[in-house]
């Protein structure tokens, strides 16, 4: 279901004003005396589909098939050519912080913001105030699957499977019919949905889940995928690092190239991120990055790193506005196809370049939750009207970078 949105843009110090005095009163999303914890003892697994199918279909193609995805979901392709440094993504993930959904790197908070992912994403229909929450009276996924497919309920019945409490369908079914069409647009939206269910919400190898087909479902109305995308990237991490092993049920490609873009010092800055031509993905995902430095290499590298050592904008990001609140919530709540969460964009005001202050960050800890069990649907209406009354910060560039109170 899709919602209008109503925007408020606030300046840099009222903004801080507010989110000191509310971090005051209310207090931190840890209880005082409460410390999280970061160890070498989170195994999380970072195994994917394998992609190189989807890589030759995409390089089989015309320049007009290209030009239609690029027109009608963005710059996803790339995300296939990006290769998965296993050792530098389980160093990555032993440090984050579920009590604030971010990445703490020695004296460093990073987290990716949806600006950041709508950006790399570049899909021009996107309409970033244009949320995503999954209706309790959505069609069911075999209405939906014939609907795109075209075929009959006995085609459908036959495919589909159970996996755990979901259903799905094999990839291979999807592709045999892309194989055999001939019109260009029901090519280009089956290939999106292969690209939605193996590379970003991967969940069951070599599947579709039937909660990814209700996400893609809505996208040619123009809601974003991204806070969805962040909510499951989140919550997985999250999950693994609470229990201390997991596989991570998101998009991993997605996850580093955002990283490499706060990491990587470039030798020369490309004056072409500033054209609306450039892809921000496709130099990311072509650019060579070193895959010889092991695991706790990586670690010992993220123990120790300070302020000078990262590149807090990114400099294909240049954001007019930040989202850091929706209605009575005091940081941004993130709708997920799975559960939901949230993360506070205040927490790292440094990536779009502002004054870092302290940022209101009371009920992280516990804001996340699965679709399942008694109230959980209460909880997702209270976060879909909270997204009809979205506030944003604009950026303001000013030194130091930090406030003395932070």
């Amino acid at each position: 279901m899709v919602n209008r949105f109503l925007d408020k843009v606030e300046g840099n110090l009222g903004v801080r004003k507010w989110s000191e005095e509310t971090q005051r009163q209310k207090g931190d999303s840890l209880l005082e005396g409460e410390k999280p914890e970061f160890g070498d003892s989170t195994n999380i697994r970072s195994t994917q589909n394998q992609l190189q199918e989807l890589k030759e279909i995409w390089n089989q193609w015309d320049e007009t098939n290209k030009q239609l995805f690029y027109d009608s979901y963005g710059d996803l392709p790339y995300l296939l050519d990006v290769s998965i440094d296993k050792a530098l993504f389980r160093a990555l993930t032993q440090f984050w912080n579920p009590a604030y959904n971010c990445f703490t790197l020695g004296d460093v908070d990073l987290v990716p913001t949806i600006e950041e992912y709508t950006t790399l994403i570049r899909c021009p229909k996107i309409q970033v105030n244009k949320a995503y929450f999954k209706s309790p009276n959505s069609p069911e996924f075999q209405k939906k699957l014939l609907k795109m497919t075209g075929m009959d309920e006995q085609w459908a019945k036959a495919r589909i499977k159970i996996k755990g409490e979901t259903r799905c369908i094999a990839w291979r079914f999807i592709r045999d019919l892309f194989q055999a069409e001939s019109k260009r647009e029901k090519q280009v939206k089956m290939f999106a949905l292969a690209i939605y269910g193996l590379v970003i919400f991967p969940k069951s190898l070599g599947y579709i889940n039937d909660t990814v087909m209700e996400l893609f479902d809505h996208l040619d109305k123009g809601i974003t995928p991204v806070p969805a995308i962040l909510a499951e990237t989140f919550r997985s991490l999250s999950a693994c690092k609470k229990s201390g092993e997991g596989r991570f049920i998101c998009c991993a490609q997605l996850l580093l190239v955002w990283f490499h873009s706060h990491f990587w010092k470039p030798e020369k800055v490309s004056y072409q991120a500033c054209f609306e031509s450039y892809s921000p993905l496709q130099d990311l995902a072509s650019t060579p990055r070193p895959e010889n430095i092991s695991c706790d290499k990586w670690k010992t590298i993220f123990r120790n790193l300070q302020e000078k050592d990262v590149i807090w904008k990114a400099r294909w990001f240049f954001p007019n506005s930040i989202i850091y609140k929706c209605g009575d919530y005091d940081w941004v709540p993130l709708l997920g196809i799975w559960g939901a969460t949230g993360y506070a964009s205040l927490l790292v005001s440094r990536q779009y370049r502002s004054r870092q202050f302290i940022p209101a960050t009371k009920g992280l800890a516990t804001c996340e939750f699965p679709y399942e069990g008694r109230g959980y649907k209460k909880n997702v209406s209270k976060i879909a009207e909270a997204w009809k009354h979205i506030y944003k910060i604009e950026p303001f560039d000013e030194k130091p970078r930090v406030t003395p109170e932070y």
